[in-house]
């Protein structure tokens, strides 16, 4: 699987088929009750931004989607149960969400509402044709304001079939996207057999347990707890905002541009073990090699001494949440000096130990943190907009890694508007990546170029030689 702009995505002409709820179902969606279960913090801003977008007549572009390739005809009735199947085991995709007087509610459909029939959209036989088609689809169909929150298609053609699976941000993260495709095909094969598909029962956990864990954690967090130092430390350093990207887009205070997806290979298969070989030598491994090779970028670029930024880390391991659908994600900052380090080896010693603190800070639910940081006075009104992220996935270490599910596969996300530049390294067995969506303006793509291009010698001077000097590039 590899991460990708939705306009790589290019299928084989083929019959453009959906999934929706059969007639029968409709009311019990309709009449379904509120459920007990608030929102997660992260849902219900989702949730609120979706809303706000549908009510001045925006594109909603919030969404996440993976798709893939399968051999052999469609069999529409096997897929279709599947779909059932699908969303009957997975709790939170039996919600969606109301908004009403401010309040976010969410609703829950009983399990006979999981009645799904396929529809034809017609034929598709060009690239440009099925992207258009697809992302209204996407736009129209996986949003949390209606059920289902998700959208299930094909394209069918003679032999083979591309299955894909598009999700609303709030019921879904990037790890969920990488498992639904396997979890899927294994409920089709099962369905074709007549066999009973992989209990997999014992890790996936409701996301509904999730938020109620995220909740009871957050209650035991105040001002004076551990946790939120770091955070603080962080935010009055930025002024009472989130770090930004290091270099100036060329954006005003506010402003948002068009996002242009970036994909860049930084190393190679062999390229990739090298580095992954320096980062453990020098006493650390992967991941804080690569914030200290970022560190070094930022302190190099922008003349920062001290690096400062924002990570995501998953939240699976609060409970059976191992194969789950979800949001399952918290963010904390890494934050250690760069200034005298002298070169890479002593920077990821300082980037082990600032990870270390980071996955402790991490213990602190980001809702309750932000909620903390406002009263406190500590942060202002720049703590509402997006940070600046840094994300790593190892995509050798899922367990669908080398199946039928994984060797066409894409993941990919909605693009609407950005003033930021947040970045997503990916590994595989073929290379280490980045993505990043970034403001489509000309300055913008500039410095973003700039940045990119001397992370990528960074990592590749690591790789070649196990070292790098800190100062080894120009600050221009």
């Amino acid at each position: 699987m590899i991460i990708t702009a939705m306009r790589n995505w290019k299928p084989a002409p083929g019959e453009l088929l959906e999934w929706h709820p059969v007639d029968d179902a409709r009311p019990l969606v309709e009449s379904a009750p509120v459920d007990p279960t608030p929102p997660s913090f992260l849902q219900e801003n989702h949730v609120r931004g979706v809303r706000a977008v549908a009510d001045r007549g925006g594109t909603h572009t919030a969404y996440l989607g993976s798709a893939t390739e399968v051999a052999g005809d469609l069999d529409v009735a096997a897929l279709t149960l599947a779909f059932e199947q699908f969303l009957l085991r997975h709790e939170g995709l039996q919600t969606w969400f109301e908004t009403d007087g401010g309040a976010v509610v969410r609703r829950r459909v009983p399990p006979a509402a999981a009645r799904l029939r396929a529809v034809s959209a017609g034929e598709c036989s060009a690239p440009d044709q099925f992207l258009d088609y697809v992302r209204d689809r996407l736009s129209r169909d996986a949003t949390p304001l209606s059920w289902p929150a998700v959208a299930f298609g094909a394209v069918a053609r003679p032999g083979g079939f591309t299955l894909y699976y598009g999700a609303d941000h709030a019921f879904s993260d990037g790890a969920s996207q990488v498992l639904v495709l396997a979890e899927l095909i294994d409920l089709y094969r099962a369905a074709q057999s007549n066999r009973a598909p992989t209990d997999i029962s014992a890790w996936t956990g409701s996301f509904l347990e999730h938020v109620a864990i995220e909740n009871e954690k957050a209650e035991a967090v105040d001002a004076d707890s551990p946790e939120l130092a770091e955070w603080i430390d962080v935010v009055r350093a930025h002024g009472g905002a989130m770090p930004s990207f290091p270099l100036d887009l060329g954006l005003a205070p506010g402003e948002t541009a068009p996002v242009e997806p970036i994909e860049m290979d930084l190393l190679g298969a062999d390229d990739t073990a090298a580095f992954d070989a320096a980062c453990r030598e020098a006493g650390g491994k992967f991941v804080t090699g690569l914030f200290a090779a970022v560190a070094i970028t930022d302190h190099e670029l922008a003349g920062r001494d001290d690096y400062a930024g924002i990570t995501v880390l998953g939240t699976r391991h609060l409970g059976d949440f191992a194969l789950s659908q979800g949001w399952f994600c918290n963010f904390a900052p890494v934050t250690f000096p760069v200034a005298g380090a002298g070169d890479f080896r002593t920077l990821v010693g300082r980037a082990s130990e600032a990870y270390a603190r980071t996955k402790a800070t991490a213990a602190a639910p980001i809702g309750k943190v932000l909620q903390l940081l406002f009263e406190s006075g500590v942060g202002g009104a720049g703590l509402a907009s997006s940070p600046h992220l840094l994300s790593y996935i190892d995509f050798r270490w899922f367990p669908g890694h080398g199946s039928e599910a994984d060797d066409d596969a894409i993941l990919f996300t909605g693009e609407g508007r950005t003033a930021n530049a947040s970045m997503w390294f990916n590994r595989d067995d073929r290379h280490f990546y980045l993505g990043s969506q970034t403001p489509a303006t000309p300055e913008a793509q500039r410095q973003v170029a700039r940045y990119h291009q001397h992370l990528r010698e960074v990592l590749q001077t690591v790789a070649r030689d196990g070292n790098r000097v800190v100062g080894g590039g120009a600050c221009t």
